[in-house]
């Protein structure tokens, strides 16, 4: 019982909230991927790619200002944050709704188009309480709740995809149906248990509004450009590129990048708010240990993981892309990604601390840098190997410039190296191994 309390803890619990989305969401992928046609598929992963970039534009302006103001905060405070969170929510899903609808109504022409502008907005109406849900449910640290709420998502999007299988109508449109179930479903669940705090809406106050846009127009440029930081490959790839169909070879890496991303963001949302928390004690000896500690034991055991995915890579990519996979660029592409995994904790964790030390403008400079260094560095790769590989290599470069420059600002208000952090992750990864080898033994004794 003891080993079980040990196991199961905030740590384990947001890896298991973390995991549930982007494996699950591998699956789905594969699944679609394997039933649509090439071009349904490319029409899906166009409309998630718009839906997820203006989905980052609500969280960027408000998840880190809602966790940052919320972590550490009395009740009262606590209630007036979520309340005011929820005001500038419905504004700017309102907003967005409502380009979306015009851009319906004027535009005549690709069917697929059509159907995205159509359902964008009833989409993002529906998964407004579900996301202030994650968000503050992410403050108060309960990862178990957060767990949860992506079960009933992601499982219910999964079952849905299924059924459209088993019944021989996955198609675009049907595939964007089964979405719409999904966040209904999941928004629902988040108000009728409470955890959306709908009711904080009465305890909003306009210098609150006001302190979350001050805070939140500079991370939700962050927020923006990392996603287009992500997302601009694509877009680069399908201008450069007639065919189609190498989007998907791309893109399919992308996704299983989510390998590195469901332990990095377990890590992020647990030291998230215990970060914010020692700032707001002014103890930025603790806040900067907690930043050390994590980005250090992410990067020691990202090692391994890159070495064995490199290996790998074409029997992953087979098994997730199936036959219409086989024999492309895929693979390669996944092993380019994998060379420069190791780089992405600790450049997230200098921009998750340019944040919380109040800092935002200095992230979103960081994030900037490096969608130009990636935009550039896309074309100047095209154009010197004529394939996506040019792409994906100048990935390296541009997380490279990213560290560089995070390192370069936080050093005037902190004092640490970064040999400082990967010394620290090395020793806290062998206090971890002990401590799970000595569990064992005692189990099995």
């Amino acid at each position: 019982m003891n080993i079980l309390k040990k196991l199961i803890n905030k740590h384990t619990l947001s890896l298991a909230s973390n995991a549930v989305m982007p494996l699950v969401g591998m699956v789905t992928v594969s699944m679609l991927a394997r039933s649509l046609s090439t071009g349904d598929f490319g029409n899906w992963i166009l409309f998630l790619i718009t839906f997820t970039l203006a989905n980052l534009l609500r969280s960027g302006f408000l998840q880190t200002s809602l966790v940052k103001f919320y972590a550490g905060a009395d009740e009262q405070r606590a209630l007036t944050v979520a309340g005011s969170t929820w005001v500038l929510g419905f504004a700017v899903t309102a907003i967005l709704g409502f380009i979306s609808l015009l851009a319906y109504l004027i535009y005549n022409g690709d069917p697929a188009v059509e159907i995205t502008l159509k359902w964008f907005g009833i989409i993002f109406f529906s998964t407004l309480p579900s996301s202030i849900a994650l968000w503050v449910l992410q403050a108060e640290e309960r990862f178990d709740r957060v767990f949860l709420l992506q079960l009933i998502g992601q499982g219910t999007f999964f079952l849905s995809v299924a059924i459209l299988i088993f019944i021989h109508h996955t198609s675009f449109q049907f595939v964007i149906y089964g979405y719409f179930i999904a966040a209904g479903i999941t928004s629902i669940a988040a108000m009728l248990l409470g955890w959306a705090k709908l009711v904080a809406i009465a305890h909003k106050s306009r210098e609150c509004i006001k302190e979350l846009i001050a805070f939140g127009k500079y991370s939700i440029g962050a927020s923006i450009s990392s996603y287009l930081l992500r997302s601009s490959d694509t877009f680069i790839i399908k201008y450069m590129f007639a065919d189609p169909a190498v989007v998907g070879f791309y893109y399919l890496p992308q996704r299983l990048m989510e390998i590195i991303e469901i332990p990095l963001r377990s890590f992020i949302s647990t030291a998230f708010p215990v970060m914010s928390a020692a700032v707001y004690r002014d103890d930025m000896s603790h806040m900067t240990y907690i930043m050390k500690k994590y980005a250090g034991i992410l990067t020691v055991l990202l090692i391994p993981v890159s070495i064995a995915a490199f290996i790998g890579a074409d029997l992953v990519i087979q098994i997730i892309g199936g036959k219409n996979f086989e024999n492309s660029p895929a693979a390669n592409v996944f092993r380019i990604f994998m060379c420069f995994a190791i780089l992405l904790p600790v450049d997230r964790f200098f921009g998750i601390t340019l944040d919380i030390l109040n800092k935002p403008h200095y992230n979103m400079i960081k994030v900037l840098l490096m969608l130009i260094v990636n935009v550039v560095g896309d074309f100047i790769g095209i154009y010197l190997t004529h394939n996506i590989y040019g792409v994906a290599i100048s990935s390296i470069f541009t997380f490279l410039v990213g560290i560089i420059y995070g390192y370069w600002v936080l050093k005037k208000n902190l004092s640490f190296t970064i040999r400082d952090i990967l010394k620290l992750g090395a020793v806290e990864t062998k206090i971890i191994a002990a401590d799970l080898i000595k569990n064992s033994k005692k189990k099995n004794s």
